[in-house]
């Protein structure tokens, strides 16, 4: 029998086969109560069931919905939770009540709603010569039908990728719709992706065109092209062609091709299509080996905008319309499902920012825009937080007392909140006049109700700063293969340092969990994607045979449901003890303990003991990403305070700064004290000359670390580590 622990109160499932199930339920007491439940339904016969019964009235758009799902009466409907190929139709997990009961809807079925609901409401803004150019829902949804008959034109087959390489732009979010209403694939490729990464991706999702932002791009494409026989044309949005080749159009061309390309010709491909069937495809980072190509259907899209907005709380248009700023890589889930999903399922206009936006543009398109929702990853957050400190520093002595004062008044005052006070003080008052309300417009975050933070761990250190000044920063979590979200924090629902309860309609589980509750965490409900491209072995080790995702992620649930990530399964290091440690809690303690430093590494797996790769807080180059050997002010001024002078990393380590190093170990000593077994002590560390980047290939592209690159890549200086010498202090201030 296997034992599972669910973590909502009422604990529902809605899977194919009955299992022995583990239902944690809590009372009102918060007292936790287990018991057994055989009792399933069987979602396959329910699934139509409902279906039937959900969506007799449901007639507003063309075609027939029980077609779309595929319960024709001449074929059965889908029995499979996954599919692998590109043409497959997967069954729809619908609940019998509630928002997972929703009548499936197509991209098509849910931009035609958009257009008649928010048809003269802008959608799109951008940027040209310093003036803003904005389209309204209606004009956008003309155009997205141009490049669906334009890549018809070009001879885009059924189920066959667009690949979209480039910077956000109202290009990109046309081409990908528009590549969705003609049947294909849209296909992102991360903008740092190498000509060899491009070409898997265009490969991998049997690629027709590419649309790709300028020259620089488009060599990538052009550097591959002989081995993708499936392409057939290439598009450039972003700036005029240098060069003319066979098959190669300007946007401007490209959206006059499909002049004569008759409007039954698109409708009859846009009638085909059903809320069951792949339209988009996400590539994962590849981390961990070969990106793998998430399929998501119509109805991932098209439900989790709608769930998601709703569990946040978004405004429709019609009431008051949402502003955001599209920056975060297209290619990534979370900036597709908030800049292009959510945004046309509440009607909210979207400003693009600069190429620049992450070299330090951003501020000022936040400044201009006055966003009303705003999604960062962390590092976003964390460079807001430097560049604040960095600002601060240089301030009065009154002012930064002032802002001290403040900071600690909004930190106290908002933890009381989380706990239930309702109480305003005046104290908090005046600050928020003093000095909240400034900081707030100084980053453009003014009219923001809705700061969150995604794709990424953040600190405890970030998320207390940007609390101090009253500016809370929720957590979301989630993944590619869960149409983005799954859990998310809210105003009336916030603990720090979880993310979140799920969202409704969705449902988590916490996999074989041990004496403290930690287990892997395994999502279900109607985000759950389709398979992985041509992946069979890869989707049936992350759906199981009760149709569970599993994330991967250890985690574990409180008694009020929220949720806590505490690690990765494939990150834990299994020490030669047998011990099992999550690095990364070890890891950020360390960085709220040393400010200096940026990132860390836990090492030992097989090892006898623990060691750690330290990186300091440096320049970046903003042209090329690359980081540079001076410190960031911030770090000077932790370097100051201890009498030391330098003001480059190299310094740092050639002189063995007393100051630094002693002050280095002093905080990991202070975590090792916490530290719950000898074996998760860390016995030696090594400062590296480099921090970790996008450009040294040690971070992915929303700054995730690449482990395996990193052991790699410092091999001789983790093999140092265990030379057989004594593990002493002293050897690691040697280091």
């Amino acid at each position: 029998m296997r034992w599972t622990m669910l973590c909502e109160s009422d604990a529902r499932m809605a899977l194919t086969e009955p299992v022995p199930t583990a239902y944690l339920n809590v009372d009102a007491q918060g007292n936790c109560k287990v018991s057994l439940d055989d009792a399933l339904v069987n979602s396959s016969a329910r699934a139509v069931e409902v279906y039937n019964t959900e969506t007799v009235e449901d007639t507003k758009t063309e075609g027939s919905q029980m077609n779309k799902l595929g319960f024709k009466s001449s074929s059965p409907p889908p029995s499979s939770v996954w599919t692998t190929q590109r043409d497959g139709e997967v069954r729809l997990r619908m609940d019998e009540q509630g928002i997972g009961s929703e009548a499936p809807k197509t991209v098509h079925d849910l931009f035609q709603e958009a257009t008649n609901k928010y048809g003269d409401y802008y959608a799109l803004a951008s940027k040209k010569g310093g003036q803003w150019i904005k389209l309204t829902y209606k004009m956008y949804y003309d155009e997205c039908c141009k490049a669906a008959k334009s890549f018809l034109k070009l001879g885009l087959e059924r189920f066959h990728g667009v690949c979209l390489l480039g910077f956000n732009s109202p290009e990109w979010f046309i081409a990908d719709i528009g590549a969705i209403l003609a049947g294909g694939l849209a296909v992102g490729i991360y903008t740092t992706n190498s000509p060899e990464a491009c070409h898997y991706v265009a490969e991998n999702s049997s690629a027709n065109i590419a649309v790709v932002e300028n020259h620089k791009q488009l060599q990538k494409i052009l550097e591959v092209q002989h081995k993708l026989p499936h392409l057939k044309a290439i598009v450039q949005y972003g700036e005029e062609l240098k060069e003319k080749r066979p098959n190669l159009y300007s946007w401007r061309e490209f959206m006059d091709l499909g002049k004569d390309v008759p409007d039954a010709q698109l409708r009859e491909i846009i009638d085909s299509q059903k809320p069951n069937q792949c339209c988009t495809l996400i590539y994962t980072s590849g981390t961990t080996g070969q990106p793998k190509g998430v399929m998501l259907s119509h109805d991932n899209l098209t439900w989790t905008s709608l769930a998601a907005g709703r569990s946040i709380t978004l405004a429709e248009a019609t009431e008051k319309q949402e502003l955001v700023v599209s920056y975060l890589p297209l290619s990534h889930v979370a900036a597709q499902m908030t800049d292009i999903w959510l945004s046309i399922t509440f009607g909210a206009q979207v400003f693009f920012a600069q190429p620049d936006a992450l070299k330090g543009t951003l501020v000022d398109t936040l400044r201009e825009v006055r966003p009303t929702a705003f999604l960062g990853v962390p590092r976003v957050w964390e460079k807001m937080e430097e560049r604040m400190k960095s600002v601060g520093a240089k301030s009065s002595m009154l002012k930064r007392k002032v802002a001290s004062w403040a900071k600690e008044v909004g930190l106290q005052t908002n933890l009381k909140w989380m706990n239930g006070y309702s109480e305003v003080p005046v104290n908090f008052r005046l600050a928020r006049h003093l000095v909240y309300k400034k900081v707030r417009k100084a980053i453009g975050l003014d009219r923001c109700t809705k700061c969150y933070s995604g794709a990424a761990p953040i600190t405890r250190e970030t998320l207390e700063f940007f609390l101090s000044l009253n500016i809370p920063v929720y957590e979301l979590y989630g993944m590619s293969e869960s149409s983005g979200p799954h859990t998310v924090s809210l105003p009336h629902a916030f603990k720090f340092t979880s993310c979140g309860k799920e969202m409704t309609g969705c449902r988590t589980l916490i996999h074989k969990p041990d004496e403290d509750g930690n287990g892997e965490i395994c999502f279900s409900g109607r985000h759950i994607f389709m398979g992985y491209l041509n992946m069979e072995e890869k989707t049936k080790e992350a759906i199981d045979e009760d149709g569970w995702l599993h994330s991967g992620d250890l985690g574990k649930c409180d008694k009020d449901g929220f949720l806590y990530i505490t690690g990765r399964i494939k990150e834990l290091i299994i020490t030669a003890g047998g011990e099992n440690i999550p690095p990364v809690p070890i890891e950020d303690a360390v960085k709220e303990a040393v400010p200096i430093i940026s990132n860390a590494m836990l090492v030992g797996d097989k090892a006898k003991f623990l060691a750690m790769l330290l990186t300091l807080k440096c320049n970046i180059d903003v042209e090329s990403g690359e980081p540079g050997d001076d410190l960031t002010p911030e770090a000077i001024e932790f370097c100051q305070k201890l009498g030391s002078k330098a003001t480059k990393v190299s310094e740092i380590i050639s002189s063995k700064d007393k100051a630094i190093y002693a002050a280095i170990q002093k905080g990991i000593s202070a975590v090792n004290e916490r530290a719950v077994s000898n074996a998760q002590k860390v016995q030696k560390w090594v400062i590296l000359e480099k921090d970790f980047s996008l450009f040294g290939g040690e971070l992915g592209p929303t700054m995730k670390l690449k482990r395996p690159v990193v052991a790699q890549k410092y091999k001789d200086q983790i093999d140092q580590f265990y030379m057989d010498t004594p593990t002493t202090t002293e050897n690691a201030l040697r280091r």
